[in-house]
This record gives C-alpha cells, sequence and structure tokens, in this order.
C-alpha cells in the first residue's frame, strides 16, 4: 500500500490522488453581532470543514458517500458541489483501503479528513490509524508528520445494535501519538474541527449521531473563519461547589440535566465538558475536585479501562487528601449493546442515575 501511495501521490497534488482512485477503479477587520445564533451540530461541522477547505487546499475529504450522497448524515452536504470530485472523494466499502491513503497523502504534506460512517467500521482501519498514523512521528524522530483527521458518529445512537453502538475513546485515547477529540455543543464542534484540521498530528475526532440534530447557541467569535478551540483544555459547563461531574459527548447534556436535578435538592454541581479525550485536561478536573471534595465521571464506555478509570486515577494521584468519599463512576453496562428498546436504556447512563451517584457521594442517597 505504501509504495502505491509513494507513486500515486509523488506530484502531492489531490488531482493524482483522484487520478489513482479513478484509474484503478477504486469508486467510491472584524465586527461580532452581539446577538448569539442558533446552530446545530450538524451544521457547526458542515461549516468548520467548508471554512477549512476554503482556507487551505491541502485540506480534502475522503469516505464513504461523502460526496454524491452529500454525506451519510449530511455532514459534507455541499461540499462536492463547491470544491469537486478532486477534494471531495466518494470511497468504496472498504476502510482499510481509504484510510491507508489518507495516511499516505498525510505523508506528502495534504491535510485528510478522513470519514467513517461510524467509528465502529474504523476498527478495520485501524492498523493504518495506530501504527500508521499515531507512531510515524515518533519513529522517524520527527521528519515525518501525518495532518489527517479520522471523524465520524461514536457511540451509542438508537437501535443499531451491539455492532453499531460502541464508544472508542478509551480504545484510542490510550495510544500515545493521536489526539483524541469528543465534542458535545456546536461551539465544540466548529472549535474543536477546526483545531483539529490544523493540527500537524493525527486526530480521532469522535462525534455523536443523536447529537447532530440538536442546537445550541453558538457566540459571535465562534462564527468567525479564524476561531478554533485549543486541544487539551477541558470547559466548566456549569460551576458548583458540592461535587464534581465530568463527562463527554452526550453525556455532557445529561450530566447539565442531572445538575439542575440536584440543585433542586440543595446540591451544588461542578460540570465539566472534558472535550478533549487525549491529552486529558488534568489541571482542570483536579482543581475542581479540590474545590468540591468530590467526584462523579459519566461516560457511555464499558467500565473497565475506561475514561472514568483514567480521571480516578489522575485524582487518586494528585488530590486525594482532598476527596470526602469514594469516586463515583457512571458507565455503560459490561455487556455488548442489546437491541431492544427496553434493555438498550439500561444499557447506557441515564439522568437519573447520575442523580444517584452524586447523591451517594454527598452522602444523601445510600442507593
Amino acid at each position: 500500500m505504501s509504495g502505491i501511495i509513494c507513486r500515486t501521490m509523488a506530484s502531492r497534488k489531490i488531482s493524482a490522488l483522484n487520478q489513482f482512485l479513478m484509474g484503478s477503479r477504486v469508486f467510491a477587520s472584524r465586527t461580532y453581532s452581539s446577538a448569539a445564533k442558533e446552530m446545530t451540530v450538524r451544521d457547526a461541522l458542515n461549516s468548520a470543514l467548508d471554512e477549512e477547505m476554503s482556507a487551505d487546499p491541502k485540506v480534502f475529504v475522503m469516505g464513504e458517500e461523502v460526496g454524491e450522497y452529500q454525506g451519510a448524515y449530511k455532514i459534507t452536504k455541499g461540499l462536492l458541489d463547491k470544491y469537486g470530485p478532486e477534494r471531495v472523494l466518494d470511497t468504496p466499502i472498504t476502510e482499510a483501503g481509504f484510510t491507508g491513503i489518507g495516511v499516505g497523502a498525510a505523508y506528502y504534506g495534504l491535510k485528510p479528513v478522513i470519514e467513517f460512517m461510524t467509528f465502529n467500521f474504523s476498527m478495520q482501519a485501524i492498523d493504518h490509524i495506530i501504527n500508521s498514523a499515531a507512531k510515524s512521528n515518533y519513529m522517524s524522530a520527527g521528519q515525518i508528520s501525518v495532518p489527517i483527521v479520522f471523524r465520524g458518529p461514536n457511540g451509542a445512537a438508537a437501535g443499531v445494535g451491539a455492532q453499531h453502538s460502541q464508544c472508542y475513546a478509551a480504545w484510542y485515547g490510550s495510544c500515545p501519538g493521536l489526539k483524541v477529540l469528543a465534542p458535545y455543543s456546536s461551539e465544540d464542534a466548529r472549535g474543536l474541527l477546526k483545531a483539529a484540521i490544523r493540527d500537524p498530528d493525527p486526530v480521532v475526532f469522535l462525534e455523536n449521531e443523536l447529537l447532530y440534530g440538536e442546537s445550541f447557541p453558538v457566540s459571535a467569535e465562534a462564527l468567525d473563519s479564524s476561531f478554533s478551540l485549543p486541544i487539551g483544555k477541558a470547559k466548566i459547563e456549569r460551576e458548583g461547589k458540592d461535587v464534581t461531574i465530568t463527562a463527554f459527548s452526550k453525556m455532557v447534556g445529561y450530566a447539565l440535566k442531572a445538575a439542575e436535578v440536584l440543585a433542586k435538592e440543595g446540591i451544588s454541581a461542578e460540570v465539566i465538558n472534558l472535550r478533549s479525550i487525549r491529552p486529558l485536561d488534568r489541571p482542570a478536573i483536579n482543581a475542581s475536585v479540590k474545590k468540591t471534595s468530590r467526584l462523579v465521571t459519566v461516560e457511555e464506555g464499558f467500565p473497565q479501562h475506561g475514561i472514568g478509570a483514567e480521571i480516578c486515577a489522575s485524582v487518586v494521584e494528585e488530590s486525594f487528601e482532598y476527596l470526602d468519599a469514594p469516586v463515583e463512576r457512571i458507565t455503560g453496562a459490561d455487556v455488548p449493546m442489546p437491541y431492544a428498546a427496553n434493555l438498550e436504556r439500561l444499557a447506557v447512563p441515564q439522568v437519573e442515575d447520575i442523580v444517584r451517584a452524586a447523591k451517594r457521594a454527598c452522602y444523601r442517597s445510600s442507593n
């Protein structure tokens, strides 16, 4: 594969990549408004891609149905008409193939954005993501940069079974050489995707299918084309003094709803939107725990070796003497995702689970 990429990408032009695909019969002074605008996560991602492709001709998109079909979830809507088939490339159902081509393109200085229809399918391409992308900079003593983004929906959706519902935050978060981002709001999506595309290293960008249609307020600053968010920095979504709740992606919304319920019962919860899984903002987490003396971690993934487990380890190592209660971990169930709707609900965290955990941490309940 690397030999093919080297021969076909020698000119370092996207047109050469497109010719390879087709030739191989592989188908596939600023002013800001003061009023906040509402934007869906889908539109936030689409606008970020559009602006980065407009600003940098090296950026291109590749994946299944990203072009003619406008994207399986319409994230790439309009991009084919605007930038043409040389920069918006439809591929066959071969994740290993187009991911390997994307990594080869990144070796030559292009900036591919590889879309997986779901991150469950990234397992077909994990050798390229880990061995070809994540390790190359280190193994080449810094001589090879791999500016590539792997993006798509991650975690549970609804009624799609075990093979399409897994969270890969802990999988990729454990790998040196990768940066792993998980946006929650539209501003997260815009700012973090722009940062990912501009970053010189490979970035795994974990979205959530159920968030695509949700609308969030977006500041005037975030609507500017130069906007980006720092990688490795968490956001305090809600300040509190009694208990810290960490979450990422869709679970941030659940944590905020739980905080509202807790507030009615006199418990002030601080909600941290992690945003970045790797690097993890350990200083922000520990600073919050030192203030509240209690911690609840929330994630959709499996309990063993999860993001919450890593956060627990960090807090025990750095802030143990500040804890007034055992750390509570809320995770998905330790089973493959059931298909039946009633069992599926039991397999993923719910708002009431977070509320109960926070109460236990504050010694308000034994349940």
